[in-house]
């Protein structure tokens, strides 16, 4: 594994206010902001402005933070996710295979524009996890 596990807080449709407001509240730097509407895949108008990735950083204190997808309720306890960073196609490969027994696969382990490798998984104890492997 890379780094550390980072945070990931997801909203509905009220991301940018909550990362300005952390922002402000850290004295960090926002980093980053992507809307749904700017990614290479179809995404409805009512999404567009929804943000897809951002983040905000002080020093080593990082967040990461999105809109959830349009469909995709938000509730307490489904709006923080652990972003783990792979070394390799063949770790992601291992820690997906592992995380998904008796767990429920919200994306599977595929290629995707933003990275070479992702997958997101709730674990059987209800922890939610993104997995990447960055391109490059």
């Amino acid at each position: 594994m890379k780094g550390q596990v980072t945070p990931y807080l997801t909203f509905d449709g009220n991301a940018q206010e909550a990362i300005d407001f952390y922002a402000k509240v850290f004295g960090a730097e926002i980093q980053g902001v992507q809307k749904f509407g700017e990614a290479d895949f179809p995404t409805p108008p009512e999404a567009a402005d929804r943000i897809m990735h951002s983040r905000f950083r002080k020093g080593d204190f990082l967040i990461m933070v999105s809109d959830a997808f349009l469909g995709h309720p938000v509730n307490a306890g489904n709006n923080v996710s652990l972003a783990v960073t792979c070394e390799s196609a063949d770790e992601i490969q291992s820690v997906y295979d592992e995380l998904k027994v008796d767990g429920t696969v919200h994306m599977e382990l595929q290629d995707t524009f933003w990275n070479s490798k992702f997958a997101k998984v709730q674990d059987k104890f209800g922890v939610i996890w993104d997995l990447d492997f960055p391109k490059g």
